[in-house]
């Protein structure tokens, strides 16, 4: 059994894969960075001893040094913390500097390639996960390579996510409040011309590589969604899309929700997909 980590800005997420099998955990541990005192209480309900580690943390050291010393004194292991690459699983960055690219976004884009695979129809794929920030990314399936490349993940965008986009509004102004209003076309009162601007930036944003997308490649991108403040945006951004569709003639295809994608890309690496 390999465990799998995922430290994100907010929140902490632990699996696990057996990679004889390929089986996963069904439901991942999710923790505050604050709770980290019930990961052993979990370890200690598995029911095989990890032999390896491998994590993702874009957040500041102190979680993993801490889940670290958990594992070191439990199973006298240490985490392997995955970085940007030039390459892996079958997805080649196309990051100028592929060091550079946050780990979290790039092994997400591993496990948004696995997604792909199962796919009856190849083509763009973009994931848009909003999470302390929004990113929203474009993978690219390619034929023909010999060096084993069968994705390539083309760039994306980073911009504050919505909870970010509230609280700077919130803090960074003598007379704005922390908006939690509902999103309309027309607000007519603060709190939902807050909610209703911030859905609108983050759907508009989607769109916009969406049809970034649909030009380059000649093909819609299919759309993934994942992170914590999907809800906040999701109605705005499956009507925008819809109607985007709708007035190019395209078919009707939804926005769909990836849970774990960090996570299932560090499951690819643990099983050593190529």
């Amino acid at each position: 059994m390999k465990l799998l980590i995922d430290i994100g800005n907010t929140r902490i997420k632990i699996g696990w894969l057996k990679p004889g099998c390929g089986r996963r955990e069904t439901q991942p541990l999710t923790l505050e960075h604050n709770a980290i005192g019930q990961f052993p209480a979990w370890l200690a309900q598995l029911d095989e001893r990890p032999s390896a580690v491998l994590g993702v943390s874009v957040a500041h050291p102190e979680a993993a040094i801490e889940l670290d010393a958990i594992l070191n004194q439990r199973y006298g292991l240490s985490a392997h913390w995955v970085q940007g690459s030039s390459w892996a699983a079958g997805v080649r960055n196309a990051y100028q500097t592929p060091g550079q690219l946050g780990a979290d976004r790039w092994v997400a884009m591993l496990g948004l390639a696995g997604h792909a695979q199962a796919l009856p129809v190849g083509g763009p794929l973009i994931l848009a996960s909003f999470g302390t920030a929004t990113t929203i990314d474009t993978l690219n399936p390619v034929s023909g390579m010999t060096d084993g490349t069968h994705f390539i993940f083309e760039g994306g965008l980073i911009f504050p996510g919505p909870a970010l986009m509230a609280s700077s509004l919130a803090t960074g102004t003598a007379r704005l409040p922390q908006a939690d209003g509902p999103v309309c076309a027309y607000p007519t009162d603060t709190q939902q011309a807050i909610s209703s601007g911030i859905a609108a930036a983050q759907a508009g944003a989607v769109l916009r590589q969406w049809r970034e997308g649909l030009e380059r490649y000649g093909r819609a991108p299919a759309i993934y969604s994942s992170g914590g403040g999907w809800p906040v945006v999701e109605n705005e951004t499956q009507r925008a899309l819809a109607r985007a569709q709708a007035d190019l003639n395209l078919p009707q295809l939804a926005i769909q929700w990836l849970p774990t994608p960090v996570l299932d890309g560090l499951a690819r690496l643990a099983q050593g997909i190529s």
